[in-house]
């Protein structure tokens, strides 16, 4: 079995635990969304497209898991590295890669490491795109405009 699919299969298990399924179905679906723009936004720049996919697997588990967002990039690099850890999927400097893009991926106004950056833009795209009757946050917007000229959107 494939890395990613072993990973799926954990973050499948962890959503499957939550009681309500409107929001199983909103993490479900944010979490396959963002995974699938990171895998084509890696690919693209010439990155690991499975480790962008991993980490956009993990990035808001921590807020699924205990219902807060409250500071959750940081723990949530703080779980994604103990999953990772327990799952034996990836070696120190990929976990490494992994943790901080999820560590970063809410500082939307910031530019990091070409790894950060793709978790960062997956996120916007899907927040984005996935509910079109939304408007764009204001944090995002720049970023989404840069996304929208690479992608000749």
């Amino acid at each position: 079995m494939s890395r990613l699919k072993e990973l799926r299969k954990y973050v499948d298990r962890e959503l499957n635990q939550m009681e309500d399924a409107d929001k199983r179905n909103s993490a479900v679906a944010h979490l396959y969304g963002v995974s699938l723009a990171a895998t084509m936004i890696a690919r693209k720049r010439g990155l690991d497209p499975e480790l962008a996919s991993m980490a956009a697997m993990l990035h808001d588990l921590h807020a699924y898991r205990t219902g807060s967002y409250d500071d959750h990039a940081h723990k949530g690099a703080e779980l994604a590295r103990e999953i990772l850890e327990e799952l034996k999927l990836t070696d120190a400097a990929e976990t490494d890669m992994i943790c901080s893009a999820i560590y970063h991926h809410d500082d939307k106004l910031v530019t990091d490491s070409p790894m950060d950056e793709v978790l960062k833009d997956a996120d916007v795209i899907h927040h984005c795109m996935n509910d079109l009757s939304k408007g764009i946050k204001e944090k995002e917007q720049a970023r989404f405009d840069r996304l929208c000229a690479e992608f000749g959107m």
